[in-house]
């Protein structure tokens, strides 16, 4: 079974100007746990989720170091760190949300979907054609199919 059969088409969305009060405000209406972030013309440009808000609320988790001889030298979680001091600082959707998605075809099947959503960790993936957003799939939508299959 394609994408198609089960994505939502009426995505709703926010752009890269909404505010962290505003996405918040959006997600809990909308009872959605991500929302995608279009451009003037529509075009997936970012993702946020209730875990970038979450984030925005802790402190940034530290980096793995070790020091030698006095020399702090970072070996891991560098980036990570510096991703979550960026989504403290957040104001808008631009400054929190994730460039680096996973998206879907909408001829992609639904089986590579929920591989993609499980090995990635993720709750929603957006379906493009080219940048073009068109739908999304959840981990929901997903289970409703293996309920109408019993």
């Amino acid at each position: 079974m394609d994408v198609k059969e089960v994505m939502t088409k009426a995505v709703v969305s926010v752009n890269r100007d909404s505010t962290i009060d505003e996405i918040a405000q959006v997600l809990i209406d909308n009872k959605v746990s991500g929302l995608p972030v279009l451009s003037d013309g529509g075009y997936l440009i970012g993702i946020v989720t209730e875990g970038d808000l979450l984030r925005r609320e802790m402190s940034p988790r530290l980096p793995e170091f070790i020091n030698i001889l006095g020399a702090v030298i970072y070996y891991h979680g560098v980036e990570r760190y510096n991703e979550d001091f960026k989504k403290i600082l957040a104001q808008t959707a631009s400054d929190i949300m994730t460039e680096d998605l996973i998206t879907v075809k909408e001829d992609t099947d639904i089986s590579e979907v929920a591989r993609l959503m499980l090995n990635n960790n993720i709750k929603q993936i957006p379906v493009v054609d080219g940048s073009k957003l068109i739908g999304i799939v959840s981990r929901a939508d997903i289970v409703k199919l293996l309920l109408k299959q019993e």
